[in-house]
């Protein structure tokens, strides 16, 4: 379960949302009131969505599920890379790859290229090749370290994505609702949250609000990563049983000491 209060979510500003003439209608359902042209978020519902967001996370991680990390904007950029970095999941801070779902046999092929290039580099076969060749190859892992930066691990598409600003990242939420990938979002106040399957209400420009929604999610993937360990270990122990007790049943005994158990057994049973 969220450790996360209301009164948390309160401390960290999460209930302040954007001035009434950047608020979309859609958001309404969510919004407590409106002070001095602010439209304030309800903490209540936001957690509620929170902790349900937050089980949805720990239930596809637990079984075997990966989290994308989206945050581009300044305010997320480095929360991202912190928060999914902790939990070994995948994400994407610098800018998104368009096509980075839609188009991904694409982008793995850019990922093996850009491995391969790691590979020269750590060898020293990079430093072997004529210096214009090897400068070009260099720049290019430049521009790609800056792209792949999160996701270079990532050999196929995540079970869902977690997103900071849905407006900022409009692109990741097209692809992502195109593929059929569930997203949870910090949504503010200028934004739809019709367009995800996980909304979590809330101002998605302040460093504390951003921090503390990605820290309850990441804490939700520990404790899946933890369930789908433990599950792990007891697969392994239940396939270690069955391959003994196949192996016993393989086992056979040479006749003649067969013959000698049977004749103690039968002694035995003149005896009782």
């Amino acid at each position: 379960m969220n450790n996360v209060t209301p009164q948390d979510l309160l401390q960290a500003g999460v209930h302040i949302g954007h001035q009434l003439r950047r608020w979309n209608p859609k958001s309404k359902p969510y919004v407590y009131k409106n002070i001095q042209g602010i439209s304030v978020i309800d903490l209540e519902k936001t957690h509620k969505l929170l902790v349900k967001a937050c089980q949805f996370v720990e239930e596809t991680v637990s079984a075997g599920g990966e989290i994308l990390f989206v945050g581009t904007k300044k305010q997320a950029q480095e929360i991202v890379r912190e928060v999914a970095t902790s939990v070994s999941m995948p994400f994407c801070s610098v800018r998104w790859l368009g096509g980075c779902l839609t188009n991904f046999a694409t982008i793995k092929r850019s990922l093996e290229k850009y491995k391969r290039f790691l590979n020269m580099e750590e060898t020293g076969e990079l430093d072997n090749l004529p210096k214009k060749e090897a400068s070009s190859i260099r720049h290019e892992m430049d521009r790609m370290g800056r792209n792949f930066d999160g996701i270079l691990e990532m050999k196929g598409f995540p079970s869902a994505l977690f997103i900071v600003d849905t407006n900022e990242e409009r692109i990741a939420v097209a692809e992502a609702n195109r593929m059929g990938i569930p997203i949870i979002a910090l949504v503010d106040t200028n934004s739809d949250p019709t367009l995800v399957q996980y909304p979590i209400p809330g101002n998605d420009d302040a460093v504390r609000s951003i921090r503390i929604i990605a820290e309850a999610i990441a804490a939700s993937i520990s404790r899946g990563l933890e369930q789908y360990d433990a599950s792990k270990v007891k697969k392994n122990v239940k396939l270690r049983d069955k391959q003994f007790l196949t192996e016993v049943e393989e086992v056979t005994i040479d006749p003649k000491l067969q013959a000698e158990i049977d004749a103690i057994e039968g002694k035995e049973e003149e005896v009782l």
